[in-house]
């Protein structure tokens, strides 16, 4: 296998699952410590602020990996970046402050957007610094930047418990210790380990360039970050508090299971950006081997759907004593339906970013949002963290049919058939749940059955693992 790749997964392999074992240990020990009312509000207030700094981001961040990628200055990307960042964020808390001046009842419920907002802050100034690390392909730099903060508040709500009562105040403290540090070795990286610096030479023109270059990208991030995050903003507002709550978990934990989609995002657009900038180098085998790779995918996505489902209830309700295990049953349902379909859309979305289609990726994602928005408003009031459930589900799904359709490529008829494999995983739960009444053996006979229609159906066969290794060399 090529070296490159291996050293590359290996670190954004680590990195994901540092941030993933960290970030939930925050959030399960915070849904613990805290009742569902304050736990919602946490979460109310988190969305708020992560939808509102990947708003102010103006999909900047993407255009600077890729610009990186392709041979562009480093330094001048950077420094761009690094005064976008530092204008947008100044401002958005200057907004807040105001907000604070002139609504001060509002800020009675949500005191917490001033002083969470102060850390997400010093992670969105961290931002350029992170994206000039995966731009180069320095993976292990962007590691150490990335798990820094979650390690820091990770560990410190591990073993404060221990020596007193967790209270708010305490976790806003840490929360904001974490992200300042990040900023701080962010910086401190960038200028020894990477050896770039930033300018003081600011360009007006280049700067105004850039933002004219990420504008359809910009509005790929404000409706990407509404689906991520709009459902728990109204489940706040239309539902309660304690919906959010039971919600926030689900769809946490779900985040959490798409675990090997997280390590392998950051690499296709550095690799994808190459392969359609060289286009004489690379042959329709290599193009058929990336469609292989999506294969894998869609069989861990749905593999991992089914063993969320079945270990649901007895694993959820046992870690969290019968707070959000049966009470989310339907709603995680609902949601791991839509992991295959993520798997996809982050592989498809790669190749139209790679190839430059950011009007059509706009289109896209507008619709996408609008459908998820529309949804959330209309379900969530009779049918709550379900209602918002299934509107994200919708909302995928019609994503993922769009770019289906409006890709170019050849090779995605030929390879239609891999989406069988979710309901082949479907089937495999569906008789063991029938027969079976311990956890254990459900678990078990559907793990059989799954693999074995991957054998009888091909999706699965002897020539994988050659395959596999092809594929690492691209």
């Amino acid at each position: 296998m090529s070296r490159k790749f291996l050293h590359d997964i290996s670190a954004t392999s680590l990195q994901v699952a540092i941030n993933q074992l960290f970030g939930f240990a925050i959030f399960y020990i915070l849904s613990l410590s805290f009742s569902k009312s304050i736990f919602g509000e946490i979460n109310w207030t988190l969305a708020v602020l992560l939808t509102s700094f990947s708003i102010l981001s103006l999909g900047i961040d993407q255009v600077i990996i890729k610009k990186i990628a392709a041979g562009e200055d480093p330094k001048l990307m950077l420094s761009l970046y690094f005064f976008h960042v530092l204008l947008a964020g100044s401002l958005f808390y200057l907004f807040l402050l105001i907000l604070n001046f002139l609504f001060p009842l509002i800020f009675l419920k949500h005191y917490l957007l001033l002083f969470f907002g102060i850390g997400k802050l010093m992670i969105f100034f961290a931002s350029p610094f992170k994206q000039l690390s995966n731009g180069l392909e320095k993976y292990k730099s962007l590691f150490y930047m990335s798990v820094c903060s979650n390690i820091i508040r990770g560990a410190a709500l591990i073993v404060l418990p221990f020596f007193s009562v967790l209270n708010i105040t305490t976790v806003i403290i840490i929360f904001i210790a974490g992200d300042f540090v990040e900023l701080l070795l962010s910086l401190f990286m960038t200028k020894r380990i990477l050896k770039v610096s930033i300018t003081s030479n600011w360009n007006k023109k280049k700067y105004f360039n850039l933002i004219k270059e990420s504008l359809p990208q910009s509005g790929v991030v404000i409706f990407t970050s509404a689906i991520a995050r709009f459902d728990w903003i109204f489940l706040g507002i239309l539902a309660s508090d304690i919906a959010l709550a039971d919600y926030s978990f689900a769809f946490r934990v779900f985040e959490v299971s798409t675990l090997p989609l997280l390590i392998i995002a950051p690499v296709l657009i550095p690799r994808f950006t190459k392969v359609f900038q060289s286009k004489n180098v690379y042959s329709k085998a290599t193009f058929n081997d990336f469609f292989a790779l999506l294969k894998f995918e869609i069989i861990i996505a749905s593999l991992v759907a089914l063993l969320l489902n079945i270990l649901w209830v007895p694993v959820i309700d046992f870690i969290t004593h019968g707070k959000y295990g049966s009470v989310n049953r339907y709603t995680i349902f609902l949601l791991s339906l839509s992991m295959p379909f993520i798997y996809a859309n982050n592989f498809l979305w790669s190749i139209n970013f790679a190839q430059g289609r950011l009007k059509m990726i706009f289109q896209i994602f507008f619709i996408t949002f609008f459908i998820n928005v529309s949804g959330d408003i209309i379900l969530i009031p009779f049918f709550s963290g379900e209602g918002a459930a299934v509107a994200y589900l919708l909302a995928i799904v019609m994503q993922f049919i769009l770019f289906w359709i409006k890709t170019d490529l050849p090779q995605l008829q030929e390879n239609k058939f891999i989406f069988l494999i979710p309901i082949t995983a479907i089937a495999g739960a569906a008789v063991p749940l029938f027969i079976f009444e311990q956890t254990w053996l459900i678990l078990i006979m559907s793990l059989c059955f799954f693999f074995l229609l991957l054998f009888f159906m091909k999706f699965l066969g002897k020539k994988d693992w050659p395959l596999l290794k092809r594929i690492a060399t691209i």
